[in-house]
């Protein structure tokens, strides 16, 4: 028997024999595509290959492409586990040629590989093409043999192919499996076509035209060719089931899940179990590829998955988290061939685990007030709009998970009370923003708000994707176009732009489009959850609808991501030296570097600021992973994460662990914190750390400054560059630099003192200078009285001399002063026998006053003042013998 990983393998050998390159599959988060949710076929990954927008290395492709389809217009969640074929999650398995091959090509493998390799009996085998592509029909006639009654034409859109309202298309051929007459229904194209008989197994896309405006076709240079075969369908038959549920993969995590819920495989709970099996599929999946758990967006289908299956382990009367516990069941089917899932694990468990605590308290809350109120219902009837809200508002409990809970006792919502109970509450939101400084400039993006929800953000995992233009602002004012050499505020439906907040400045970068270019120069959030990009338009008009291509400053997000990262280390590194009373009291991390406010009451010295930063490198040096989780604020704090100063939380949270976990802890990291930013991937992506320098802002608060990875290596070179500047200026080696600059500097010293020295001496010394000084000496109300401006000498000398002069003087009132530039300083002497009369403060207060200074201070027998104006030197000493004039 062909199990499901040999069908796998057994299809990309096929293809890679006959010179196909075998590509991985891509992520379920598409990032050519703003339409899709999720990816959902084979060819997703080369749509801009097929558009002539991208080049690969090969012309032909085989693929086993994972899919999901549980949100937007390809969505068969509610319809999972009551039927054989429906999934949220499956594989497509793929071939594709760009411009190469064409409709004979692809239609001979096919048949090859089907009837050959996977010996179907071509008995059982059915084809049907577009009704106007006879070279299709006369192809498979020619390679099968087949009658005409086995070729059947299909004239509905159901078997023409587009891409969009523009863009390539072509007509489709479908290979279809005939269960036998056993089965109830038609072949395709009959009356009873939905019957179960006729199983599609393979479709052929014959991409032969391009389409624009829609109806106007034109003949591709390059036709192409996209097919898909759905693997789940496809092991169904080749192992003899009409049910996809009962396929080898599928079966063994029906039997996992029977296990652990110790309920029969096939009993009562047989939908439950297969929707649990399908749904561990989809959500272990989703979380490898990045997306978690949220209220919005791809998050939010993730956690309607997660919850379903865990509402029928619910039903089942389990209590304790227990999807998780699959996890390893699912790797064992699929890890060999999606080693994603293998690498993941942890965080697949963590991440479950987590959510299934969160909805199990919801669960029962929910549950017990949803039972309340069925019974009040007559048989049939609709749940009120306005229970419905509750349920959500107040529990949490999404209206799908309430519509999926009712199905069960034959009862349905009142949809249009529970929108207009939105609609309330969006009204009553609107008028609390009411009052805020910010209304003027955010009350224009109520409207997109209300009308497209939050901005799915991609950059957590990609720096560039597509998107669609959801609103225009110009001038504060929404706008449907705008124009070259337009400033411009754009909001997309996803965006990998992060908009700034905690602390983390926004992205730069480009928005393109073919005669498309926006310069996005920062990205701000509005009311909370949308992200706004602050732009000017270089080139070409856009209008609402217009796909862009988004695509970050890589480089200047790396640095910024650095610098955020390394904060968290710094933070941790901070408390476990200087004391748990660190806190975080405001951040900033730019490109260049990062500021980082703490609680402290002292300055930390050098010794210990190298030290902390010895301790992050080591962190570095270890590149351990840095893992993220969603967690409620509680259970976050209760692992020890450390909520950030200034930020807001809901009741999720996103955890950040980095670092290696210290020994003889429980923790699971060196470093737990709240944060919704964006980090390096390890914590040898940081590079390395800096310190630059350590101040006071405000009491009790210090400042710490530093730098991260390029930042630092430049900062670095810096200094070496300043050293060996300095060192050849010293000709003197750089190892010798130390001594020779103490030499330098206690020989300048040396000098200083000697300068000093003589210039006291030539200002007091030798008779000459005596005789000149005792004949400026003048008498004022019979007291003598000395002025004299020095010069240059050092202002700390004043005081010293000033004595000098009193001591030769006996009695009487000196003012010297000295200069430096256009500062002047001034000394005031009054010896001991005229204190009574005369204070030196008060006269330093009124020579400073002339020189337009308020300056001066000191004791009754000495006091110094400033000035900044040297020319005004003698006004001072006129203003001091006006003042012994009156006294």
């Amino acid at each position: 028997m062909f199990t499901t990983n040999d069908i796998r393998a057994a299809f990309l050998n096929f293809f890679s024999q006959h010179d196909h390159q075998v590509v991985p599959s891509s992520s379920l988060v598409p990032s050519n595509d703003p339409t899709l949710l999720f990816t959902n076929a084979g060819m997703v990954q080369f749509k801009n290959v097929f558009t002539g927008q991208e080049k690969r290395p090969y012309k032909r492709a085989t693929t086993a492409q994972k899919v999901v389809r549980a949100g937007g217009k390809h969505n068969d969640l509610d319809n999972v586990g009551y039927t054989a074929r429906h999934h949220t999650f499956f594989e497509m398995l793929g071939n594709f040629s760009f411009g190469d091959y064409f409709k004979e090509g692809a239609i001979e493998y096919a048949w090859k590989l089907i009837t050959q390799t996977f010996s179907l009996p071509k008995d059982r085998l059915l084809i049907t093409v577009y009704s106007e592509d006879q070279e299709a029909a006369q192809l498979w006639k020619k390679i099968t043999g087949f009658p005409d009654s086995r070729i059947i034409p299909i004239a509905t859109a159901d078997n023409f192919w587009r891409m969009g309202d523009t863009g390539p298309c072509g007509p489709c051929s479908e290979i279809f499996y005939d269960h036998g007459p056993d089965v109830p229904g038609g072949p395709p194209g009959s009356t009873d076509e939905d019957g179960d008989r006729f199983v599609e197994i393979w479709n052929l896309v014959f991409m032969q035209f391009f389409e624009d405006p829609p109806g106007s076709r034109n003949p591709l240079p390059r036709p192409s060719i996209d097919t898909g075969l759905g693997l789940e369908r496809f092991a169904a038959i080749m192992q003899g089931k009409r049910d996809n549920y009962d396929i080898d993969t599928l079966r063994n995590l029906i039997l996992a899940s029977a296990d652990v819920t110790h309920h029969s495989a096939d009993g009562q709970f047989k939908v439950s179990h297969r929707v649990i099996a399908d749904h561990l599929r989809s959500t272990a999946f989703l979380i490898a590829d990045g997306v978690l758990p949220s209220k919005e967006g791809r998050g939010y289908v993730l956690r309607r998955i997660m919850r379903r299956a865990m509402r029928h382990l619910h039903m089942m009367g389990v209590k304790d988290p227990t999807f998780y516990k699959l996890v390893p069941a699912l790797i064992k089917e699929m890890g060999m061939a999606y080693p994603e899932l293998i690498r993941a694990e942890p965080l697949i468990i963590q991440t479950m685990k987590g959510e299934e605590e969160r909805f199990t308290a919801m669960l029962e809350r929910g549950m017990s007030l949803l039972s309340e109120e069925v019974e009040k219902l007559p048989q049939g009837a609709a749940l009120p709009g306005d229970i419905a809200f509750k349920l959500y508002d107040t529990y949490g409990f999404p209206l799908d998970l309430t519509a999926d809970a009712l199905r069960e006792r034959g009862h349905n919502v009142d949809v249009a009370g529970f929108e207009a109970q939105m609609q309330d509450q969006r009204q009553r939101a609107r008028a609390a923003w009411a009052g805020s400084g910010d209304t003027a400039t955010e009350s224009v993006w109520f409207e997109p708000k209300e009308k497209f929800g939050a901005t799915e953000f991609l950059g957590y995992h990609t720096q560039q994707g597509d998107a669609e233009i959801q609103a225009i602002v110009v001038d504060n004012q929404l706008t449907d176009k705008a124009s070259i050499g337009q400033h411009v505020a754009i909001l997309l439906n996803q965006t990998p732009f992060y908009g700034e907040s905690g602390g983390q400045v926004g992205d730069s970068g480009f928005l393109t489009a073919p005669g498309v270019r926006i310069s996005v120069n920062n990205t701000l959030k509005k009311l909370g959850n949308l992200i706004v990009h602050i732009g000017y338009i270089e080139e070409g008009t856009i209008t609402v609808g217009t796909p862009l291509h988004a695509e970050v400053d890589e480089a200047r997000h790396k640095a910024i991501r650095a610098h955020h990262s390394s904060t968290h280390l710094l933070h941790e590194a901070l408390r476990q030296h200087l004391g748990t009373h660190v806190t975080q009291k405001g951040s900033l991390n730019t490109e260049s570097r990062l500021r980082f406010d703490i609680s402290h009451p002292n300055p930390i010295s050098p010794e210990e600021l190298r030290l902390i930063e010895d301790m992050v490198n080591e962190r570095i040096r270890e590149n351990t992973e840095v893992v993220t989780r969603i967690m409620t604020p509680d259970q976050a704090i209760a692992e020890g994460a450390m909520a950030l100063f200034g930020e807001k939380y809901g009741d999720e949270v996103r955890v950040v662990s980095m670092g290696g976990a210290p020994e003889q802890s429980n923790r699971l990291a060196w470093s737990i914190e709240l944060c919704g930013g964006t980090h390096v991937k390890r914590t040898g992506d940081i590079g390395h750390f800096r310190i630059l320098s350590e101040s006071g802002v405000s009491a009790g608060v210090r400042r710490i400054e530093a730098v991260s990875g390029l930042a630092a290596e430049k900062y670095a070179q810096e200094i070496e560059n300043h050293l060996a500047g300095l060192s050849a200026i010293l000709k003197t080696p750089l190892h010798d630099m130390p001594q020779r600059l103490e030499t330098l500097l206690k020989e300048s010293r040396e000098k200083d003192r000697k300068i000093a020295a003589l210039q006291k001496e030539l200002a007091l010394g030798g008779s000459g200078q005596e005789q000149a000084a005792n004949q400026e000496i003048e008498q004022i109300n019979s007291v003598a009285f000395l002025v004299k401006n020095l010069g240059d000498i050092p202002p700390k000398e004043l005081k010293s001399m000033a004595d000098t002069f009193r001591k030769k003087a006996h009695s009487g009132i000196i003012a010297l002063t000295s200069t430096s530039g256009n500062k002047v300083s001034i000394v005031v002497s009054v010896s001991p026998d005229l204190i009574e009369k005369y204070n030196a403060v008060d006269l330093v207060k009124i020579a400073s006053t002339a020189m337009g200074s308020q300056s001066g201070g000191g004791r009754p027998d000495m006091a110094q003042a400033g000035g900044s104006d040297v020319s005004k030197i003698p006004l001072a000493f006129e203003a001091l013998r006006k003042a012994l004039s009156s006294q």
